[in-house]
C-alpha cells in the first residue's frame, strides 16, 4: 500500500542493519545494477517469450534493458542486497521474470519513494516497481498495471505497552512512510479525533521504511503503519520485538507503473504477467520471500 528494510531494533540483531545504512548512501549517489540475464533459469523462468518479444518498443528493444525506479527500503517487496547496490526482493524477482519474457534485462535505480512516478513521467525511468497502490490520484498520472494485492498493517512493541488502539489513537506519535497511502489514513483518523474535540495524531513521517521501523523500535513512536506484507515481515524478523495490531484492511492492487501516453507497453506488461504466472515464475517469485498470500491473477491496466 505503500507502500522494511530492518536495523537493530531494542537489542535483536537484525540483518538489515548494514543494509538500510548502505542505503541511504546509494539512494543519492549510485544506481543498482538487478540485471537478469534472459534464460538464466532464476526467476526468469523460461526466458522469452518470442510473440511478446516481438512487441517490445524500439526503444527498450534497441537497450536491451527496462530502466527500473525503485525505492530499496522495503523489505521483502524490495531492499538492497549485503553488496548496498544490488536491489531484490519480491517485486524485483517478479518484474525479472516478466522483462525476461520480453527478451530484455532489468536496471533497478535506486530513488525516494514519492520521486519515483515523477521520473517515469519525465522519462528518467522507463517503468516503476515500488509497491505502489492503485488508486485513481496515481491513476491520473500515468498507467498502472497490477500485479499483487495488499493492504495496510499497524505494527506495535511487543505487547502494545502504550495500549494503542488504531480506532483510537488520538494523540499518540505514528510512524509512516513519506508519499504513503497511509499517510493519507492517518490524516483521516486525525480529523476523526480532532472533529471529535480530542488531540490530533502526530504523525512521524520518514522518508524510507527502515527509518519509520526503527522510529517504532527506539521509542520515539508508539505504533507504525505499512503494507501487510512489510508489516508482517517486520514483526518476522525483528525476534518478537514487534507485533502486529489488528487485522489487515483496505486491500488494494499494486501497480507497475507506466508512462501514462504508453498504453502499448502497459498492455504488453499485462501479457508478460499472465505468461509468467502461466509457466510458475510468477509463483515462484512470491514464494521465494513467503508472500503469496497476495498473488493475483487478474492483471489489467488501471483497474
Amino acid at each position: 500500500m505503500r507502500r522494511m528494510s530492518l536495523i537493530a531494533l531494542t537489542g535483536v540483531a537484525v540483518a538489515g542493519l548494514s543494509l538500510s545504512a548502505c542505503g541511504s548512501d546509494s539512494m543519492s549517489t549510485s544506481p543498482g545494477a538487478g540485471s537478469t540475464p534472459v534464460g538464466s533459469g532464476s526467476a526468469a523462468g523460461g526466458g522469452a517469450d518470442a510473440t511478446l518479444a516481438a512487441k517490445v518498443p524500439a526503444d527498450l528493444k534497441s537497450a536491451g534493458k527496462i530502466v527500473v525506479g525503485t525505492d530499496p527500503t522495503y523489505a521483502p517487496n524490495e531492499m538492497l542486497a549485503s553488496d548496498g547496490k544490488t536491489v531484490e526482493g519480491f517485486d524485483p524477482a517478479l518484474f525479472d521474470a516478466v522483462a525476461a519474457k520480453l527478451g530484455l534485462k532489468t536496471e533497478y535505480v535506486p530513488a525516494g519513494f514519492d520521486s519515483i512516478i515523477l521520473g517515469v513521467t519525465g522519462g528518467k525511468y522507463d517503468v516503476g516497481v515500488s509497491s505502489f497502490t492503485i488508486n485513481d490520484d496515481r491513476k491520473k498520472q500515468v498507467n498502472m498495471v497490477s500485479y499483487y494485492s495488499a493492504g495496510t498493517q499497524w505494527v506495535v512493541q511487543k505487547g502494545n505497552p502504550d495500549n494503542v488502539n488504531a480506532d483510537d489513537a488520538c494523540g499518540k506519535s505514528i510512524g509512516v512512510q513519506k508519499g504513503t497511502v497511509q499517510v493519507d489514513d492517518l490524516t483521516a483518523r486525525s480529523k476523526k479525533c480532532t472533529d471529535a474535540g480530542k488531540q490530533a495524531i502526530n504523525p512521524i513521517v520518514q522518508e524510507g521504511q527502515d527509518q519509520v521501523t526503527a522510529d517504532l523500535a527506539s521509542g520515539k513512536t508508539v505504533a507504525m503503519l505499512a503494507d501487510s506484507p512489510v508489516g508482517l515481515y517486520a514483526v518476522k524478523q525483528t525476534g518478537g520485538a514487534l507485533e502486529a495490531l489488528g487485522d489487515i484492511y483496505d486491500s488494494a492492487p499494486y501497480g507497475i507503473v507506466v508512462p501514462k501516453n504508453d498504453t502499448a507497453l502497459a498492455d504488453l506488461l499485462v501479457e508478460a504477467l499472465k505468461a509468467t504466472k502461466a509457466d510458475g515464475s510468477y509463483e515462484a517469485a512470491l514464494k521465494k520471500y513467503a508472500v503469496e498470500a497476495g498473488a493475483i491473477d487478474d492483471f489489467a491496466v488501471n483497474p
